[in-house]
């Protein structure tokens, strides 16, 4: 959440006040505001709102990419491109968006050098942790990022991924339905709550069964920070190698791949799926569970 106090340029509505103090475009503001995401006074307003000085206001889910980002030269796995978007394949190691301790070195990095263009008018649709590897959708400009984004909100984009976790899942298919919210005794993690929670649903699909460990295909429907780790972990089946909510196995990040990504096109209004397997890493450490039988 972003906090805004006003101490001048007063007596002008909020989205013309807003375009100036965040650099984001009207349409963009129009949106946050009509999805209740931008509060004054803790009071949900309309576009016609004039700001006073001394108004508080309040953002949700606004994310903001740092304005000094260097393009760095990167070799992306790219699965698909046209003139609107693409479809990135993330290697595990990877961390997505610029944050302390990685200013230079992340796939936005990449992404910029290698559209030749900032990230202000693009972005990426959703997200994977630093060591979670698979499908990315990214979006070129800022129309076919909303429109994008309307369909990660309505669940209409359909994501799948390969998990490895510890112990025999005995149900060969199941639903885990259980709202996640921060953790109250440490805000690094989510956890299932009912305290300040939102709502979520992740199914699965056992797809083999080795002495210790159980390979699954999972699908979200809701997509909240960390929601397969958590889920996982809450039916004490946690994703192998996931430092956070399990242990440490080897250098290689947690087994869990973003393996197909679908989609209706922006410009074509045509439905658009894509698959890529894990990469050999996983499929090493997979095949040492496999040799246990």
């Amino acid at each position: 959440m972003k906090l805004i106090n006003v101490e001048d340029n007063a007596d002008i509505r909020i989205d013309k006040y807003l375009i100036n103090v965040l650099n984001i475009s009207r349409t963009k503001i129009q949106k946050l505001i009509k999805d209740k995401k931008i509060y004054v006074n803790d009071e949900v307003v309309k576009n016609s709102y004039i700001i006073r000085t001394d108004d508080e206001i309040k953002i949700e889910d606004i994310i903001e990419e740092p304005m000094d980002i260097k393009p760095i030269k990167m070799d992306l796995d790219i699965v698909y491109e046209d003139e609107y978007l693409m479809v990135i394949n993330k290697p595990s190691g990877l961390v997505v968006h610029p944050a302390n301790g990685h200013y230079d070195d992340t796939l936005v990095n990449g992404i910029m050098y290698y559209l030749k263009s900032s990230m202000s008018r693009a972005g990426i649709v959703h997200r994977l942790d630093k060591d979670t590897s698979g499908l990315l959708l990214v979006a070129k400009d800022e129309n076919t990022l909303l429109y994008l984004s309307e369909q990660l909100k309505q669940r209409k984009i359909k994501r799948i991924y390969e998990a490895l976790v510890s112990g025999i899942i005995l149900h060969d298919t199941g639903t885990i339905d259980a709202p996640i919210g921060r953790d109250k005794d440490n805000r690094q993690k989510m956890t299932v709550t009912e305290l300040n929670s939102k709502n979520a649903i992740t199914y699965f699909k056992v797809l083999k069964r080795f002495k210790s460990t159980t390979l699954l295909e999972i699908e979200l429907e809701t997509g909240r920070t960390h929601q397969i780790r958590v889920h996982m972990n809450y039916i004490r089946y946690p994703i192998i190698n996931d430092t956070v909510y399990g242990k440490k196995i080897n250098e290689y990040g947690q087994m869990l791949h973003a393996k197909t990504i679908g989609f209706i096109h922006p410009k074509t209004k045509k439905y658009m799926e894509f698959t890529k397997e894990p990469d050999d890493k996983f499929k090493e450490i997979l095949k040492t569970y496999e040799e246990e039988q």
